[in-house]
């Protein structure tokens, strides 16, 4: 809700189309990925709509459609049907789209998760295969329209929320939500710059007397669009009503630069486009035989890594970072290393964090080129940090270097030693060191000596300094404090 706007009440429902990530199109053998093809040149005689040109449905949308439904926390219907959703656009050849409307793969099912320490559950109404339209592109400056019918017949899986959210917030965090829910159960190869999710926002307001009227704002392919959307719809409505205007009921756009909703159409009816039951294809019919197959096999889910994540009692914020960056970076398997290092009782929270902190940032700046051999890196790096031989700058400095090489170095330690990363813990050496800092820092060692602990903080890096970060600090420090007694 707004603050600045108690009286009104948001109402967020949000349609998703899911990019199915299967090999070839939903009723055609074209290729499914369209994201660097030169325009027109995934498409064949099913996609153009030549006259007797027959869909063939492909069976691996509908076993990535059963995953969808399981990742929803529900089961799928063993009886939809297709039907023939008409409009007439350039970019449908067919001059109507297949889809599902009165039987359609799944209904109900829910989306789970927390916002600011709270937990929010969003209803699902349903979920149906359909094949999605060409691209209408309109050259800037020119009088004619272009059509790239490389898109036309991907296979989508629309996913119909109920309108459970009542901020930008929770309609953001519920995008989130169910992207990480789709891309772990391998539903969507997750492209959002080229479209593989693509958001439809539905926003009202009420006043409290009077049922808001909803307008949909389309095409959102970014989770910070689809907040920024929102947010602008729940001004734009309440300043139409406080103005004694009318909220009509209509289809808008984002305009990224103008960071504001602009219209589209006026919005159609369910009626306006003649869904009539398609008579090339016939009904989805399975079994529970058939979905428990693929049930047996699903990938573990977010809920199932955070789980695991918080016995390790990291925090809420780190838990985020890696379930992100695990789907994000697939090669890297972060989870799977965490949970590794914990069962064979290594410190797996350590490596969380240095997953965290060094990895991760490094790898989203194209800074890493190792491959599946982190494991490795990781198990010799814990085994000289355990033996205190690191410092944490050195340590960092370490996995750094090593991150950015193809392979590890066959032996870390040898490598560290090489890099002069290593800390010295010779205690001969390191006695002739302190006794140099002692000599010549006799105010600092007069202020330890008067009880200011922090002076000693002083010395150890006079000695860190001296030793060109060779010094092992907890030991300089115990040799300082005996010194100083």
């Amino acid at each position: 809700m707004m603050s600045n706007n108690l009286e009104f009440t948001p109402t967020i429902g949000i349609e998703c189309h899911v990019q199915l990530n299967t090999q070839t199109k939903l009723f055609s053998g074209a290729s499914n990925d369209a994201r660097f093809a030169e325009p027109n040149t995934l498409v064949n005689h099913i996609d153009f709509g030549l006259p007797g040109a027959l869909p063939v449905f492909n069976r691996e949308a509908l076993n990535l459609a059963i995953k969808a439904a399981l990742a929803l926390k529900t089961r799928p219907q063993l009886f939809s049907t297709f039907d023939r959703k008409h409009y007439f656009y350039p970019d449908l050849p067919m001059g109507y789209q297949i889809t599902q409307y009165d039987q359609p793969i799944i209904i109900g099912g829910k989306v789970d998760f927390k916002l600011e320490g709270k937990n929010f559950t969003v209803r699902i109404t349903r979920a149906h295969l359909e094949a999605d339209a060409g691209k209408s592109m309109h050259p800037a400056g020119k009088d004619y329209s272009l059509v790239d019918l490389n898109r036309a017949g991907t296979p989508l899986l629309e996913i119909v929320s109920e309108p459970d959210m009542h901020s930008a917030k929770e309609a953001k965090a519920y995008a989130q939500e169910l992207y990480l829910l789709m891309r772990y159960a391998g539903v969507t190869a997750g492209d959002l710059y080229h479209g593989n999710m693509r958001f439809d926002v539905n926003v009202s307001v009420s006043n409290n007397r009077h049922l808001g009227v909803r307008s949909e704002t389309k095409n959102l392919n970014s989770f910070r669009s689809v907040e920024k959307a929102v947010n602008y719809e729940i001004k734009r409505q309440i300043d139409l009503i406080k103005s004694g205007k009318i909220v009509v009921q209509e289809t808008r756009g984002w305009d990224e630069a103008k960071q504001k909703t602009l219209l589209q159409r006026r919005k159609e009816n369910a009626d306006d486009y003649r869904y009539m039951p398609d008579p090339d294809l016939p009904p989805l019919v399975i079994d529970d035989k058939y979905v428990n197959a693929i049930a047996d096999n699903m990938p573990y889910s977010p809920d199932f890594w955070r789980a695991k994540l918080k016995k390790l009692h990291l925090s809420d914020d780190h838990i985020d970072v890696l379930i992100n960056a695990n789907i994000d970076f697939m090669h890297a398997k972060y989870l799977e290393l965490i949970m590794e290092f914990d069962e064979q009782g290594l410190n797996a929270t350590r490596l969380a964090n240095w997953l965290v902190n060094i990895d991760i940032p490094l790898t989203k700046e194209n800074k890493t080129k190792i491959g599946s051999n982190r494991n490795r890196l990781y198990k010799e790096v814990n085994d000289l940090n355990s033996k205190g031989t690191l410092s944490s700058t050195n340590l960092k400095q370490l996995i750094t270097v090593c991150l950015s090489m193809v392979e590890p170095p066959k032996d870390i330690a040898v490598f560290a030693e090489k890099e002069g990363l290593i800390q010295s813990s010779d205690s001969t050496e390191l006695n002739k060191i302190i006794e140099e800092v002692i000599r010549h820092n006799p105010k600092a060692v007069s202020d330890v000596r008067s009880g200011e602990q922090k002076a000693i903080g002083y010395l150890i890096g006079q000695v860190m300094q001296l030793s060109k970060g060779q010094a092992n600090p907890e030991l300089s420090k115990r040799i300082i404090e005996e010194k100083l007694k």
